[in-house]
């Protein structure tokens, strides 16, 4: 571990997939990290089939996590089930992990509400689309599980971008006043949309921002899923022992457009997007299952055939349910529809009806 100022880097794993001083106690014995490898591989064929599948006019416009798989993963796994997860736009892995199946994630892209109503971690928060929104939401969680004396915690994860928002600071200021159990993860991967890093903020670190809502903070590598694992673990550890939140900030880097919906060759220099490559956090990974005799190139297509079937299939049910109806969008907008929209539904039921007349 070295330090950039007073936060602390973790790191187990460099960028070569060769050990960093001496792994955590879970990750001594290699073969306890081909779940994790196998999630990510998951999660990145499955981003491959979501694309392809927007592409093709089959879907709404979807947030790639490409490149940071081991940020979702490392989360996750180190959750527990009864953990409430409040994730941002790009955390498919973690979701997958944690038992929301692929049907409902293309649900959700393809613009069905019905792809939140998760039938695997019911109490975790569906995907937040406006930025910075889901941190005051998961204090508010973490205030509830104090109320109640509940021995769990709330995880929330961000891109960089949303902590320029006052959402974030907001949050980190009252969970730490409070005391409460909340993890916050930043997953720092460059781009903020098109805005880098360096004209977001002038701070050394964005994990220097918990010293000012008085938590601690730290980086970590964001390509090593190990230390990512195990930095979750221990913040996670420390908010069951009513010693409050803490703020992680996950360096990557984002090898994806923003969205379907960008261009990412607009505002970054193709040498950039290559450089990053050669770090990217699944290589990494197998790299080092490999080179402790864990994993061989049969175990690789073995994987990549198995996930392309699961991921396959998949998509097949998602394209073969019956569309949601248009009145979904009040549906499940409000308890109880204000009376000003009471024409506007009775038109689109009326226009529905009459299609089938």
């Amino acid at each position: 571990m070295v330090t950039v100022q007073d936060i602390p880097f973790v790191q187990f794993l460099d960028r070569t997939g060769s050990p960093v001083g001496s792994l955590p106690s879970f990750a001594k014995d290699s073969r306890n990290l081909i779940p994790f490898y196998k999630a990510m591989v998951r999660t990145r064929v499955f981003d491959e089939k979501v694309v392809a599948l927007q592409r093709t006019g089959r879907m709404g416009t979807y947030a790639s996590s490409l490149g940071q798989e081991a940020v979702s993963i490392g989360i996750a796994s180190a959750m527990a089930e009864e953990d409430v997860f409040l994730p941002s736009f790009r955390e498919q892995g973690g979701q997958l992990w944690r038992g929301v199946s692929m049907v409902e994630i293309l649900q959700f892209w393809g613009g069905d509400e019905r792809g939140s109503d998760f039938k695997g971690p019911a109490k975790d928060f569906p995907v937040c689309i406006p930025v910075a929104s889901q941190f005051p939401h998961a204090a508010g969680v973490g205030l509830a599980m104090r109320l109640r004396s509940e021995h769990r915690v709330a995880v929330v994860v961000g891109g960089d971008g949303s902590t320029s928002k006052g959402d974030f600071y907001e949050a980190l200021n009252v969970s730490a006043l409070w005391s409460l159990p909340v993890v916050f993860v930043v997953t720092n991967n460059q781009w903020a949309i098109s805005v880098p890093r360096n004209e977001q903020t002038a701070a050394d670190t964005l994990a220097h921002k918990a010293i000012s809502a008085g938590m601690p903070g730290e980086q970590v590598d964001g390509n090593d899923v190990i230390a990512v694992h195990e930095c979750v673990g221990r913040a996670r550890k420390r908010a069951l022992g009513g010693e409050g939140p803490t703020l992680i900030e996950a360096v990557t880097y984002r090898l994806s457009d923003h969205t379907t919906a960008d261009d990412a060759s607009r505002y970054r220099e193709d040498t950039e997007v290559t450089e990053n490559w050669k770090h990217e956090p699944n290589e990494r990974l197998r790299t080092y299952l490999a080179a402790t005799g864990v994993w061989t190139k049969e175990d690789e297509e073995q994987l990549l055939k198995d996930c392309r079937t699961a991921v396959d299939d998949a998509a097949q049910t998602y394209l073969a349910l019956e569309p949601e109806l248009p009145r979904a969008m009040f549906d499940y907008l409000f308890e109880r529809r204000p009376a000003e929209l009471d024409e506007q539904y009775t038109n689109i039921v009326s226009a529905r009806s009459a299609e089938h007349a």
